[in-house]
């Protein structure tokens, strides 16, 4: 991988726990999602005359995107009732690349080098640190958690596999992302219309600014990812995506005052040396 992609996927990540940060706004995880994604198809929205139209082969994607969006919402926000952030999200993150990677392998011909599959072995096992380490009092992670959370993983895998693929076919990365993201906001407001009717739109109101701050970040952030699935490999794309756990960690100690246990520290060094390999490779 390219240093100029390298940065690219890097800063994606930083975004990525940027908008993860801001929206700390008391809301549940389903709202929070949909104010996110609907943010993030007014700020599209605003973009999409300045690009082309994607080619014909990508809308198939675009939709199968919107729906695997609408199922990686519904167990995310499952997830969060058996679990705490530091368990969900490092699971559900973490468990994405190791089926990307093995998905494109089998059905793309995308051979990774042996170190970027130390790299990618590092990172994920200093997102499973994470996640063990970040549990309340020491609680392990329950079987319905588990469950929940390696099925968000499987929906990340699938739309990240999905989104690089139509990103592909459309020729024009940015202009894919754009509509997706578009499309992804009508959908968002029409599951929640019908999930939990007209009254939710008045509960998002009061957060409007942080939503569209998040959503552009959400968008910029993604972006970044499908235009460097298009010229790297789709496995490490995904991997160095995931370090967006750390520089949350690095954000909650800095920004957010958090304390940084010993455990927490090694989990973050092991995600570094996954780094640190994959751009090696």
């Amino acid at each position: 991988m390219t240093t100029p992609l390298f940065a690219l996927v890097l800063l994606a990540a930083l975004l990525h726990a940027g908008w993860n940060a801001l929206l700390k706004i008391g809301l549940d995880r389903f709202l929070t999602a949909s104010l996110i994604q609907i943010g993030a198809g007014v700020a599209a929205l605003l973009a999409l005359p300045f690009v082309a139209l994607p080619a014909a082969a990508a809308w198939p994607w675009i939709a199968l995107s919107a729906l695997l969006h609408i199922g990686y919402n519904a167990f995310l926000a499952r997830a969060y009732r058996y679990g705490d952030l530091g368990q969900v999200y490092p699971l559900s993150r973490g468990s994405a690349p190791l089926l990307v990677s093995g998905v494109a392998f089998l059905a793309l011909d995308e051979v990774l080098s042996p170190p970027a599959l130390l790299g990618l072995g590092l990172l994920v096992t200093g997102l499973a640190l994470m996640a063990l380490l970040g549990a309340r009092r020491g609680t392990p992670p329950s079987l319905a958690l588990l469950v929940c959370a390696f099925t968000t993983g499987s929906f990340i895998a699938a739309y990240t596999l999905a989104d690089a693929l139509g990103a592909r076919a459309s020729g024009d990365a940015v202009a894919y992302a754009l509509w997706l993201f578009a499309v992804n906001g009508v959908v968002a407001a029409l599951v929640l219309r019908l999930s939990r009717g007209g009254s939710a739109f008045a509960g998002l109101g009061p957060h409007w600014r942080a939503g569209l701050a998040g959503g552009v970040m959400s968008m910029l952030a993604y972006s970044l990812v499908i235009v460097a699935t298009t010229q790297a490999p789709i496995g490490l794309v995904s991997a160095l995506r995931e370090t967006s756990v750390l520089f949350a960690l690095l954000i909650g100690v800095f920004w957010l005052r958090e304390s940084l246990p010993l455990g927490r520290v090694c989990a973050g060094l092991a995600i570094v040396a996954g780094v640190v390999a994959i751009k090696l490779a």
